[in-house]
């Protein structure tokens, strides 16, 4: 038995496989078998996460335009790469290569959500669409990248922000891919590795296998003798030229169209027979290697890539959703959107779908209609109606559709009521000081409603509305008499207009004027009131001119300009061409010295002394007083001003 185990292990070995683990032990990531080393997240053995570092940050930039927006640049050997909105939005992610090559949500076609190829890795595209979800479109991927890859925003709506993150090689990266200690020809997963340093050697038959030394052995390591208790394995069946490797067909294609891949299939046979034999007996250093193939590279018939259904239009009752229907078509393992036309032979789903996402609240009338507020005639009546929710509970109106909320209130018509002759008193004073005149009252025909009279009008038999009244003859009596009023004075805003007030007696022909102080005993009326056609609007309103900055030689003046409403209120509505000037210049006049009396010329030829400049001596300063003065305040710039 210890025989047959010595052959199996001995036949592994030569063959590359790895034995059953005794005991169920686990081997770590330094491939040796009870090992507890894993990897950590930079990819390295028994590594303490130094080797790498994590490059994370959120892009918040504000947009105004619409289209592709980069994020940020993926750059090649990034693992860990995570790459969310950080809330729910319109918006979408993109990714294309460095090259310009779309791998997602390129060229504004939108991709379902999945697994999509690029840059040596796979990503994960992730896009929720619960109504009660939060969060954003993702992409996630292992790594490593072989690339550079740029990520896009597609911005339609305010950016919510969108969080990156990657993992990257540091400068001291350790290779993960073989322990540090291990070397060539050292037990590997506890076999050894065939010897290669001499390919060419013995290609035609097996080396026999030393006992006591194996290839690549080093001191210390094993013992250099052979145990009493061990067997010694068989020799495997020797190698002779009648055998050679032969490709005897292909594996089937990955696809059945869209351009797969295939891979030859080589196999031991006999040179002579052409016989197939087994494989120990061909020199498997000269096995050729197979060599991917494409194949099936007609593409695969189009069809309808039907995306998710979009969020329902309403939270409650019928409502609408749409969904993205796209002609697509795989090749060489990438799903490409193609014309329409390619999928004519097939029937379109449908793009649009009527959607409930709950029971609406409805209206519901609580009581019936109240009584009539009028005994007759036209009223109005009420009920009470409210929004229940699908569980019973009275809700907010604007729950319920208003447009279906019946009415709460409605006229009524209780007939016609009884009507009656409505009159006042008849007034006080006749219209008339002297001499016959009228009293007066008012007569209106009104619903009675509490009169029992039938229901008719109150009829043709209208009361009197005046009523005749003297108050005595208007002999020598004399009184005010008042014209009309005169137009306003101005034609907008307050202005004042006047009448005739005259003092007269009346006699039986008509009446005579009067001295004023006949009719001093009576309350004389006013001959002049104010009066407002309409409003003028705001108007410039200025200040009188200030007093000369100067009084000669150019000065200037200001007075202030206000613009002000009718009611004297600081107003912007005023005609900026028609402000007045709040500056202007004034006393442009020469100044002129002061004349003194005793400084005089007394020779008409002063003017060759002013000439010869002699003003400087007290004679000529003296006989050519004034020329010499006028001379002295041109030459200072004095000008004499006050």
């Amino acid at each position: 038995m210890m025989f047959v185990s010595s052959l199996i292990v001995t036949f592994f070995y030569f063959q590359g496989a790895t034995p059953a683990r005794p005991g169920g032990e686990n081997i770590g990531c330094d491939d040796y078998l009870g090992s507890d080393k894993v990897l950590d997240k930079c990819g390295v053995c028994g590594g303490d996460n130094t080797a790498c570092k994590v490059v994370s940050g959120v892009f918040k930039h504000v947009l105004t335009k619409v289209g592709y927006h980069k994020v940020v640049e993926i750059p090649e050997g990034a693992t860990k790469i995570n790459v969310t909105e950080m809330t729910k939005s319109n918006n979408y992610l993109a990714l294309r290569s460095r090259s310009g090559r779309s791998i997602i949500n390129g060229n504004w076609a939108i991709d379902r959500p999945g697994r999509y190829e690029g840059g040596g890795t796979l990503f994960t595209y992730k896009r929720p669409n619960e109504i009660s979800s939060t969060a954003g479109e993702s992409f996630l991927a292992e790594g490593p990248t072989n690339e550079a890859l740029d990520v896009y925003m597609i911005h339609q709506q305010p950016n919510p922000g969108i969080h990156y993150e990657y993992v990257i090689a540091a400068a001291n990266a350790i290779s993960p891919q073989l322990p540090p200690h291990r070397r060539p020809a050292e037990p590997f997963n506890g076999q050894l590795e065939e010897e290669t340093s001499n390919p060419t050697e013995n290609r035609d038959s097996f080396s026999e296998i030393d006992t006591g030394s194996f290839p690549g052995r080093h001191p210390g390591r094993y013992p250099s003798h052979q145990p009493d208790n061990q067997v010694l394995p068989l020799q495997p069946p020797r190698r002779s030229r009648d055998f050679n490797w032969k490709q005897v067909g292909s594996t089937e294609c990955s696809t059945t169209c869209g351009k797969g891949s295939r891979y030859p299939v080589f196999r031991c046979v006999n040179r002579n027979t052409h016989e197939e034999t087994a494989d120990v007996f061909c020199d498997s250093s000269t096995k050729p290697s197979p060599e991917e193939e494409p194949c099936n590279l007609f593409p695969c018939p189009a069809f309808w890539d039907i995306g998710e259904w979009s969020e329902c239009s309403k939270t409650c009752g019928l409502g609408m959703q749409h969904r993205q229907i796209l002609c697509r078509h795989i090749y060489a393992n990438r799903t490409l959107t193609v014309q329409p036309h390619r999928c004519q032979s097939l029937e379109k789903p449908e793009t649009t779908s009527t959607c409930q996402l709950k029971i609406c609240s409805e209206w519901q009338i609580r009581t019936d209609w109240t009584p009539c507020s009028v005994p007759c005639g036209v009223g109005q009546k009420t009920r009470d109606v409210k929004c229940i929710s699908n569980i019973g509970d009275v809700v907010d109106d604007e729950e319920c559709n208003m447009k279906l909320r019946p009415d709460d209130i409605e006229n009524c018509d209780m007939g016609p009521c009884a009507k009656s002759w409505f009159l006042t008193e008849w007034s006080d004073r006749c219209s008339a000081e002297c001499g016959e005149g009228v009293r007066t009252r008012s007569v209106v025909c009104m619903s009675n409603h509490i009169s029992s009279l039938p229901l008719e009008g109150c009829g043709n038999h209208r009361p009197p509305e005046t009523t005749a009244c003297n108050n005595g003859p208007c002999e020598g009596k004399v009184e005010w008499f008042t014209g009309s009023w005169s137009q306003c004075s101005v034609e907008c805003g307050t202005g004042t207009q006047q009448r005739d007030v005259i003092c007269i007696t009346k006699t039986a022909e008509g009446f005579n004027v009067v001295k004023p102080n006949e009719c001093s005993y009576l309350e004389r009326p006013p001959n002049q009131q104010s009066c407002h056609l309409k409003s003028c609007g705001a108007k410039w309103f200025n200040t009188d001119w200030s007093a000369c900055s100067k009084s000669c030689e150019g000065g200037f003046r200001i007075r202030e300009v206000r613009c002000l409403a009718d009611d004297m209120a600081h107003s912007d509505k005023c005609d900026q061409e028609l402000k007045p000037e709040d500056t202007e210049s004034c006393n442009t006049q020469d100044c002129m010295p002061e004349i003194d009396e005793n400084c005089k010329d007394k020779y008409y030829n002063c003017n060759v002394v002013v000439q010869a400049r002699l003003c400087v001596y007290a004679y000529y300063k003296t006989a050519c007083c004034a020329s010499c003065l006028r001379a002295a305040s041109r030459q200072s710039g004095f000008l004499g001003r006050r």
